[in-house]
């Protein structure tokens, strides 16, 4: 089974924990498109790169089943395995509340970030594994 993570490609907080899944997705089940990219675009999802509140979306390969900000945070420990799943059972906190955490973290990226003008670029393991 496989997923798609469409993440902000502007936001260096958002391509930093792209490149924490990808060191600990040895199996490389996890593929990654940004939300500004042609296949957010496809999907609907581009939206969700908003500035003032964005969102990760997850979505399953399998049943292209979509996961949205915490929900997507927890299905992505699911997907990760290993010790990752520990944070798996945080389902049982109503979502409404995780959902507050993450849209506060969403809306301060940039600043966590300390956003400027600057690019990393993307190893060879990242590189194969981004889809546009």
């Amino acid at each position: 089974m496989g997923w798609i993570l469409f993440f902000d490609g502007d936001c260096a907080f958002c391509s930093a924990g792209v490149r924490r899944v990808v060191r600990f997705d040895p199996r490389g089940r996890v593929k990654f498109s940004p939300l500004q990219g042609r296949l957010a675009a496809e999907k609907g999802f581009a939206s969700y790169a908003d500035p003032a509140g964005g969102s990760m979306v997850l979505m399953r390969e399998s049943d292209g089943k979509v996961f949205l900000r915490s929900d997507a945070m927890i299905e992505l420990a699911r997907a990760l395995g290993g010790i990752w799943r520990v944070f798996v059972p945080a389902f049982l906190i109503p979502r409404f509340l995780r959902d507050v955490a993450y849209k506060w973290i969403a809306r301060n990226r940039y600043w966590f970030s300390k956003k400027g003008d600057f690019c990393v670029l993307p190893d060879a393991e990242l590189e194969k594994r981004i889809l546009e």
